[in-house]
């Protein structure tokens, strides 16, 4: 094996490479198969890189593994492509197409005039090229030209993995800045953090130290800022009260004060943050977040303006007629809800579980699609619209999918521009929607068309900033149905009875009574809360209600490391549940169709 163990995890190697299986210009993936000297058979090697080539070197740093599918390969860590030196890969590398002008015949005429210094010669005598059959002044100019273009790359490539950058995020920063990406890495390495998907602070901060950029600078303590308002990003915040932010910011960077106050100052001045009051009191925003929750207000405001977008509906007869076609007998808070919904543009429907959310909404869009309306429904994950598809009989849609969105950028295709083809949008768990969601949902719905939210906001609140639903309940300008009314046959349900009275404040009924939906079964040490949670999911549960071990179990668990934690409880039920299950193995842990829990 060409190379030698350069630490205990790794390894390096060098080769040529013989074919480029794959290659994604957009983030650099490539497929590689190489000849490694000493070795008879090409090896595969995967990782990252700008551009590469046949003919050219390579030098990796990395493990091997074995894939179940495509066998032995090489996974590189770093990647680094260097020009080939011998003649006949020079002919090869040059003949790829690689350099606009240079075909396979060019590239041969070319290795037989100047041999190995053809390089040196397209670099830096490209005149002497036009001593070449057929190469006249504009082909050899497109030729030097070519050549300038991959030895800006290869520059760039080697500055970056110099200041300790990955080879897949150093081709994310070459193509998110081109050629200019040298000059402004070293004017500002902390504008990796604002421009680049996945490169946070604290990676652009290591760049930083390494470029030999001081722990205490200004440009450290404004890049901090907005890191310190992205620490309160990941606990749900918009932005914080500056009595707030500039102590966590002297925490998190270890900077003095007075440089915090400065740099903010700075920060505020050039509009990356916003200075705004919360609750009476001076408060600092993300710059994007202020101005997405600003705009949420100004879009609900306008939709709100005009008729709805289908005819005046006598309630009185729409009524009777909807229980008749529903089999239902709906409650007095229920009726008013329908004739609010009826003469409403954007209505928020809440209500805890078992108070009839769900009937109601059908029982508007019942009604509604007697009208001929095109309704888009739409729920924050799969398994929500899933659900209301079920519940509606009508298609129902991720919000993601709903808007289109660019797996690669992260982007819409639908928006104010392009708006969505509906007369009525239904957002379903609205209580999850996040600010940055909800901004793009709101764009992409027509001035014209209706918009229902639906939720319960002691649900689960949105994984992102904001807690939009109870917001907008909360601001007094949208017309709001508050279902409270427990039903019967929802009342006999004993998680929905303690979800409620947890809700006002009461403990839950912890007994154990015959036919219950609800258990509390008591365990005080890991290990016996494994050994319980094995005898339920493998025995119990399936016998008591005739379930379906594998199919309709699941597992909830509030962390992933620790003896009761997901990975820990998973490895254990794999054993009895799925032990012949397809799997893979990633991060040391292996995981298995059919597992448990999430």
């Amino acid at each position: 094996m060409n190379g030698v163990p350069s630490s205990a995890t790794g390894e390096a190697l060098s080769g040529l490479i013989e074919r480029v299986t794959f290659h994604n210009p957009e983030n650099g993936f490539c497929v590689l198969r190489v000849k490694l000297r000493g070795h008879r058979e090409l090896e595969t090697v995967i990782g990252h890189a700008a551009s590469v080539t046949v003919g050219e070197y390579l030098s990796a740093f990395g493990e091997w593994s074995i894939d179940r599918e495509h066998g032995r390969q090489f996974k590189a860590s770093r990647l680094r492509i260097l020009p080939p030196t011998t003649e006949a890969g020079i002919e090869k590398y040059l003949g790829s197409g690689l350099i606009r002008g240079i075909g396979p015949t060019y590239a041969k005429r070319l290795v037989q005039a100047f041999g190995t210094e053809v390089f040196a010669v397209i670099e830096k005598d490209a005149a002497k090229l036009r001593e070449i059959d057929g190469i006249g002044p504009i082909r050899a100019q497109r030729i030097a030209d070519g050549w300038a273009d991959q030895r800006v790359i290869r520059d760039i490539m080697v500055f970056l993995h110099a200041n300790g950058v990955s080879t897949s995020r150093a081709v994310r920063i070459f193509k998110t800045y081109g050629q200019d990406a040298i000059e402004l890495v070293k004017e500002n390495p902390y504008r990796l953090a604002r421009d680049i998907k996945g490169i946070g602070f604290l990676s652009a901060d290591t760049i930083a130290r390494n470029m030999g950029i001081a722990p205490t600078s200004l440009l450290r303590a404004r890049a901090g800022i907005s890191h310190a308002l992205m620490e309160a990003v990941g606990e749900g915040h918009c932005g914080l009260p500056r009595t707030q932010l500039v102590p966590l910011a002297v925490k998190l960077l270890e900077i003095p004060q007075p440089i915090i106050e400065e740099a903010l100052a700075l920060e505020l001045g050039e509009g990356t943050v916003v200075a705004d009051d919360f609750e009476g009191e001076p408060a600092v925003f993300l710059a994007s977040l202020h101005r997405a929750e600003r705009a949420i207000a100004r879009r609900l405001l306008s939709l709100q303006e005009g008729a709805p977008p289908w005819p005046a509906i006598d309630a009185d007869k729409a009524l009777p007629w909807v229980e008749s076609k529903l089999s239902v007998a709906l409650s007095a808070s229920q009726r008013e809800a329908v004739r609010l919904a009826l003469r409403s543009k954007v209505l928020v429907i809440t209500g805890g579980p078992g108070v009839g959310k769900t009937t109601l909404v059908k029982s508007i869009l019942t009604i509604l699609a007697a009208k001929r309306l095109r309704v888009a429904l739409c729920a924050p994950t799969g398994r929500a619209a899933k659900r209301l598809s079920e519940t509606t009989g009508l298609e129902a849609k991720t919000i993601h999918r709903l808007l289109e969105v660019n797996p690669r950028t992260g982007g819409f295709a639908r928006n104010e521009d392009h708006p969505l083809d509906c007369d009525l949008l239904v957002a379903d768990e609205a209580s999850m929607v996040d600010v940055p969601l909800a901004h793009s949902l709101l764009r992409a719905v027509p001035p014209r068309a209706a918009v229902l939210l639906v939720g319960d906001v002691d649900q689960l609140p949105s994984v992102g900033p904001g807690q939009v639903l109870a917001d907008v309940i909360g601001s007094g300008t949208v017309p709001v149905v508050r279902l409270t009314e427990v039903f019967r046959q929802a009342a006999q349900s004993r998680i929905i009875v303690n979800a409620h009275r947890i809700n006002h404040g009461e403990m839950p009924e912890w007994e154990a009574k015959p036919g219950s939906d609800f258990y509390f079964i008591n365990a005080d040490e890991p290990e016996a809360v494994a050994e319980k949670l094995i005898t339920l999911v493998k025995e119990r549960i399936p016998r008591q209600f005739g379930m379906d071990r594998i199919r309709e179990i699941q597992v909830l668990c509030p962390m992933n490391r620790g003896g009761t934690g997901a990975r820990a409880l998973n490895t254990l039920l794999q054993g009895t549940l799925n032990p012949d299950a397809p799997f893979i193995e990633k991060f040391g842990w292996r995981f298995c169709v059919g597992d448990k829990v999430m």
